[in-house]
């Protein structure tokens, strides 16, 4: 452990080889690793995972790390929360009573940028040098559109950390729903074995109890104002939309109606919060191609025997991106786990 980590009562690596030997003893004991990536500020939603994978496995890893290769250069890199104390503090109070005993995260991989870019890295792609990882064909819908080096950067260092990590299984956020579904095709498409695809899990998205605001560590940003009164608005217009492809319309009037809720809560603030809506879309879990305008829930059904559909959005309020979705019929069809 570097001499410049805090100090935890969790063992810390901080390099890969460090870390490889903790796993080597793992694989001799022949334990099950859960594993779940975050890029710290720690929060219920990070918590809710570590609680799932403290269940269902002998040992428990986490890390952090802020990956700059999925930050395009206007983005929030600098300024992301870094919180490693707390964090590092709120794990050590985490414990699952299972069987066999107590459980409690087992270590924390904390690498530095250069352990996890030995070539170097820039938030430029036409400037970066060595190697990435992209999915074609599924990362320029929903979240891709509006930040298209995105994936490219999640896939690459997610690719990184599994390799590191080799993980028996690993736990994702449903808020990030594009992210896992694109992960778990991308174990598959590189015949990863740590994790194999079907022990990629998708764990539904942590809500606070009174607004029903998806949890973010990007929520930091936000004043109490905004957190309580005007960022809620996004899952509130999701809620709107599902209930009308529920009554049966068109997608088109779906969408129409989620945004209704939305151009409701800017005339409501007037000019006291900037709230600009980014999109709002409904997607094929598969293909993440659009839903077609005239489709509507019984069409759907009647086409693709049991899949069900991704509605989504993203906002800004003031300068805070939000992203939330719900799914419209079977979840876990798609792999998310109750």
């Amino acid at each position: 452990m570097s001499s410049a980590l805090p100090p935890s009562s969790i063992p810390l690596f901080d390099t890969v080889a460090s870390y490889r030997e903790w796993r080597r003893k793992a694989f001799d004991e022949k334990k099950t690793v859960g594993y779940v990536p975050t890029m710290g500020a720690l929060h219920e939603g990070h918590l809710s995972l570590v609680r799932r994978s403290l269940a269902e496995n002998d040992l428990t890893v986490l890390s952090i790390f802020v990956n700059p290769a999925q930050f395009a250069p206007h983005e929030d890199l600098a300024t992301y929360p870094r919180t490693l104390p707390r964090d590092l503090e709120l794990l050590s109070q985490m414990s699952v009573t299972v069987p066999e005993g107590v459980r409690t995260p087992a270590a924390v991989f904390v690498p530095t940028v250069s352990e996890m870019y030995p070539s170097g890295i820039t938030q430029n792609t036409q400037e970066q040098k060595g190697t990435f990882v992209e999915v074609k064909g599924y990362s320029h819908q929903m979240e891709g559109r509006t930040r298209p080096t995105f994936f490219r950067g999640v896939a690459t260092v997610v690719t990184k950390l599994f390799n590191a990590i080799e993980p028996t299984r690993a736990y994702f956020g449903q808020k990030d729903i594009q992210q896992a579904l694109l992960l778990r095709r991308m174990t598959r498409d590189l015949l990863l074995s740590h994790p194999e695809p079907q022990n990629l899990f998708i764990v539904p998205t942590a809500r606070d109890p009174n607004t029903s605001l998806a949890l973010s560590s990007r929520n930091a940003y936000l004043t109490s104002y905004e957190r309580d009164n005007v960022a809620p608005a996004l899952y509130a217009a999701l809620q709107a939309g599902k209930a009308a492809w529920e009554g049966n319309v068109t997608k088109a009037e779906c969408i129409e109606h989620a945004q209704a809720v939305i151009e409701n809560k800017k005339r409501e603030l007037g000019d006291s919060v900037d709230l600009r809506l980014d999109y709002i879309e409904m997607n094929d879990p598969e293909s993440f191609d659009v839903v077609q305008d005239p489709v509507t829930r019984r069409q759907w059904e009647g086409t693709v025997a049991g899949k069900p559909v991704i509605l989504s959005g993203a906002m800004w309020v003031g300068k805070t991106r939000l992203i939330d979705n719900v799914i419209l019929g079977a979840q876990h069809t798609i792999g998310i786990v109750e």
